[in-house]
């Protein structure tokens, strides 16, 4: 009886097969046959179609038993995470001195996305037919924005490619902590008070009506506090399909604006900046990642005019994007970088004198860093003090307006305890 064993190298054309130029959809099937030695051998493979699969499995002396089509799982959004994780399985499998096709399966393989393991497989299809790692992942700007595809060229071109994605790694996961960390801070309150609206919702459109039914046989003149709030119910009783629908279309047409229009990106940038204690909180963690993008990419050999390309954007704030690009151009008329930055007026003079002793010293990437270090605990020390703050806050005020519509709607009671 023949033995089962692993496929051979030959018979592992499961993502060797090119990509198919002529516009045929390709699939992933799993087959099942014997080599020339008789042993049973399993794999997959790309292809067209399973006439395609036989004959190029035929080429490699394997008799096809049985072909099966993958059903593919509908995959989740590849989210900015699954980049930074898959960013640094791929550098330590590469350190461990596994080959760079061979990681992209085993990181693909394990992968519980869908969607990734798809772009994976893309990816190391084009990188087997001789195409660059730098160039393959610069097809999909909308995952590897152009500071990923630098620092991973530069890699490639120095030969130390396994440090640079161990650098990139680290960057990711940085920036990814910082950006979750402002995320929870912004979204508690907003969660809280997206919650006390729809109870107070509730409360004027079903509870105070009752009251008022109740109140009507009462035959005495309510108190201005309970009219208010009775006239409130109406309100909300009789338009709450335009409350409603005005709140979620006005909230998703700010949203897209916010996204799509330039002028208005800088307008909430600059915004959200001159907040009170979160605009503090939120310059800490743009010069954090600021100074985070530019220690990375000077650290990785990238010269400091081209590695500005890629620090304003990947601030995510529109004020410190404008402020980079003049600074870029006039590091490039031969102006020091703590001059620029000086220029820009956005820097803290502790950031400008890291730079400054970097500039001096030779080590700029280095002190950036250590820039970026400070201000990264900065902000966890900011959230920790805020969430323990806006605690005490929220319930304040959310005890004033639910306490003050409960009181309104029993002041007349009272007064009609106090007649009899």
């Amino acid at each position: 009886m023949a033995t089962r064993t692993a496929p051979t190298a030959a018979a592992r054309g499961s993502a060797r097969t090119p990509v198919n130029r002529s516009g045929v959809k390709e699939a992933v099937y799993e087959w099942e046959g014997k080599d020339r030695n008789g042993k049973v051998v399993r794999g997959e493979l790309r292809a067209g179609g399973e006439n395609q699969v036989n004959a190029t499995l035929r080429r490699q002396g394997i008799v096809v038993t049985k072909i099966k089509k993958r059903r593919m799982r509908s995959g989740k959004k590849i989210k900015p995470r699954d980049i930074a994780i898959f960013t640094r399985q791929l550098a330590t499998m590469m350190k461990a001195g596994v080959p760079l096709l061979q990681a992209f399966d085993i990181v693909g393989r394990g992968n519980p996305n869908p969607s990734v393991t798809k772009l994976l497989n893309d990816i190391r299809t084009d990188v087997e037919t001789g195409t660059s790692l730098s160039a393959a992942f610069r097809k999909y700007p909308i995952y590897f924005n152009s500071l990923y595809c630098n620092l991973v060229e530069a890699g490639e071109a120095a030969g130390i490619l396994d440090s640079l994605l161990d650098r990139l790694a680290t960057y990711m996961e940085k920036t990814e902590a910082i950006k979750s960390k402002i995320k929870s801070a912004l979204m508690y309150p907003v969660a809280v008070m997206v919650v006390a609206f729809v109870v107070v919702s509730i409360i004027m459109i079903f509870v105070i009506p009752a009251f008022k039914e109740v109140f009507s046989s009462f035959g005495a003149d309510l108190p201005t506090p309970t009219l208010m709030v009775i006239a409130m119910s109406e309100f909300f009783v009789k338009w709450w399909w335009l409350i409603f629908g005005g709140l979620g279309f006005g909230f998703y047409f700010f949203m897209q604006a916010w996204k799509r229009n330039e002028k208005m990106q800088m307008f909430m940038d600059r915004l959200l900046l001159k907040l009170p204690i979160f605009g503090e909180l939120i310059e800490k963690s743009v010069i954090a990642r600021w100074t985070r993008t530019l220690s990375t990419m000077f650290a990785a050999g990238v010269p400091l005019v081209e590695a500005l390309d890629s620090v304003g954007g990947a601030s995510g704030n529109s004020v410190y994007k404008l402020a980079t690009d003049k600074i870029q151009q006039e590091v490039s008329t031969g102006t020091s970088l703590t001059t620029a930055m000086t220029n820009a007026n956005v820097f803290p003079s502790m950031v400008l004198q890291m730079s400054a002793i970097g500039e001096e010293s030779g080590s700029l990437d280095h002190m950036l860093g250590k820039a970026a270090d400070f201000y990264e605990s900065e902000v966890d020390e900011m959230v920790a003090g805020l969430s323990s703050l806006m605690e005490p806050i929220i319930i304040v005020v959310l005890g004033t307006v639910i306490g003050g519509i409960v009181i309104s709607m029993y002041l007349p009671i009272f007064k009609l305890g106090q007649v009899v």
